[in-house]
């Protein structure tokens, strides 16, 4: 069988090695980058983690798959009828098709943001932002007195809870010894984690509070300048503003909404088969079903369309995920219905999901080095030009 899977996350990586063991399927794999992204790590990695705990190459991946082929391209129009899609670098015929493209940031046209925030959700903003402190310390001052984090969902609590030390390493590292420092952390809801349980929120605020961290909840981001972000009508001067809020659908599916039925949040409407459209499947954040948008979704939707593409006859049934959050060293939340843990144990659970969530996807050598530079006790500080340096200097 032919199978074309269009994405390099979670979801289209897992379908094509699921897919790959039977080499009666010829697999394409197209991505509009050639490394996978480990999500949950990001945060890690922009606070002086390693490179190699975020980013692998899709070559290394699947190395020994020759059945699979990987295209680097970025698909814009899909015509069923013809059963072909169109990318900015060619056109490709499809026999079966999964889609799992992903979601991309979104500012909800809040003014501002897009011109002055940063980022951790990608390479290129992880570095833009290492830049941004670096630049803004080597020369030893220390003008800044205020580092804003929008978004108090599982990112945003989980960098609240790693900027503090990262900050106070690249300080040691400049010979910058004032010890004035705030970080804020926004959410416009009335709790942090609010699609948690209460109990798991209020674990989280206190450890958040412990860390020194400035909370503030039911707060609406107006918008952004150069030197200020306004909140509920005040100015809060800042001049990093670090933007975790907010995701939306992959622009394809509204640029193809003509095609597909999507519903209110712009996620595509499947059957109970996860099709969209005949021999078309769409898995992962893109999918109208429950849970969707965190990284065990996209994997439990993966395996079940390759088992579906195998002769499996049985409809899909959406899998409750668990959800760990790391706020600083050795101290998580853990919550999986109403199975609870904070602290230590927490703390356990998370690497256990990280070994699992790596060796889901990776090669056994890469999950190996992956998992275990994200447990050493080092940080990297950027050299002077962070958007062309590989990020080895070190402070251990």
């Amino acid at each position: 069988m032919q199978i074309t899977i269009v994405g390099g996350g979670f979801g289209g990586i897992k379908a094509a090695l699921e897919l790959a063991k039977k080499r009666r399927h010829t697999i394409t794999l197209i991505s509009d980058r050639d490394e996978f992204q480990y999500y949950p790590s990001l945060f890690a990695t922009a606070t002086g983690g390693s490179h190699r705990q975020s980013w692998v190459p899709l070559a290394d991946i699947f190395r020994h798959h020759r059945n699979v082929t990987i295209v680097r391209d970025s698909i814009i129009k899909i015509d069923p009828s013809m059963r072909l899609l169109k990318g900015q670098a060619g056109e490709y015929r499809y026999h079966t098709l999964i889609l799992a493209l992903g979601s991309v940031t979104s500012y909800f046209g809040i003014k501002g943001l897009d011109q002055y925030a940063y980022g951790i959700k990608s390479e290129d903003e992880i570095r833009e932002l290492q830049q941004h402190l670096y630049d803004e310390m080597s020369d030893g001052s220390d003008d800044e007195k205020n580092y804003v984090i929008v978004g108090a969902g599982p990112t945003g609590v989980e960098l609240a809870g790693a900027l503090g030390e990262y900050i106070k390493t690249l300080r040691l590292h400049f010979g910058i010894r004032k010890k004035s420092m705030k970080i804020s952390l926004i959410e416009a809801a009335p709790r942090v984690l609010p699609k948690l349980s209460v109990e798991t929120s209020q674990a989280a605020h206190r450890r958040l509070r412990k860390l020194g961290i400035h909370i503030q909840t039911k707060t609406r981001v107006e918008r952004q300048t150069v030197n200020s972000l306004i909140v509920n009508d005040k100015p809060l001067v800042t001049q990093t503003v670090i933007w975790t809020s907010g995701v939306t659908n992959a622009a394809f599916f509204t640029e193809n909404k003509a095609i597909f039925t999507l519903n209110e949040r712009g996620k595509v409407v499947v059957d109970a088969y996860l099709q969209a459209l005949p021999n078309v499947y769409v898995i992962g954040d893109n999918a109208a079903t429950p849970y969707s948008g965190m990284a065990q979704t996209a994997l439990h939707d993966a395996i079940y369309v390759a088992k579906r593409l195998g002769g499996s006859k049985k409809p899909y049934r959406p899998v409750m995920p668990s959800c760990v959050v790391p706020i600083g060293r050795h101290w998580a939340v853990f919550e999986r219905g109403k199975l609870r843990f904070s602290g230590w144990i927490g703390s356990l659970f998370r690497m256990a999901a990280d070994f699992v969530g790596y060796s889901d996807i990776l090669p056994i050598g890469w999950a190996f080095e992956a998992w275990t530079s994200m447990k050493k006790k080092e940080m990297k500080i950027p050299s002077r030009n962070a958007s062309t340096s590989t990020g080895n200097d070190q402070i251990k």
